[in-house]
């Protein structure tokens, strides 16, 4: 593969694994697994537990064993033909996701910080329209 292709796999393998770290790590589908990693994260028995169940509570941690699973099935190395290749794409994968998930959580900030904007106008608004 040369290397404008390896680079345009880089950039957009990235998309999914963001995409599943972020939705297993912050959305509600996932909420009551998570809280139970939470929990267990804080109260587990050894390090080791603790560690394990903290995995899925953290994207950034979490986004290298979805990293690992893509690389798997993608079969993607990043400029060398060997296992370097392998973990050279490995931790670029993870640094593209993690700047996608960084950028999405801003967006999404951006957009309640907005909301909450137009709900406090709107309740003005009402409140002197009642006066």
């Amino acid at each position: 593969m040369d290397i404008s292709t390896q680079i345009i796999w880089l950039f957009v393998l990235a998309i999914p694994i963001s995409c599943i770290s972020w939705s297993v790590t912050h959305e509600e589908i996932f909420r009551e697994p998570r809280e139970w990693c939470v929990k267990n994260a804080a109260n587990g028995r050894t390090l080791l537990i603790r560690k394990a169940f903290y995995l899925f509570t953290c994207e950034y941690c979490f986004s290298h064993y979805v990293t690992i699973f893509f690389i798997i099935f993608s079969d993607y190395k990043l400029l060398l033909d060997d296992w370097r290749g392998y973990i050279i794409a490995g931790f670029s994968l993870v640094f593209v996701a993690n700047i996608y998930m960084s950028l999405f959580g801003l967006l999404r900030q951006a957009i309640k910080k907005e909301k909450v904007e137009i709900k406090k106008i709107e309740t003005e608004e009402e409140h002197i329209s009642q006066s």
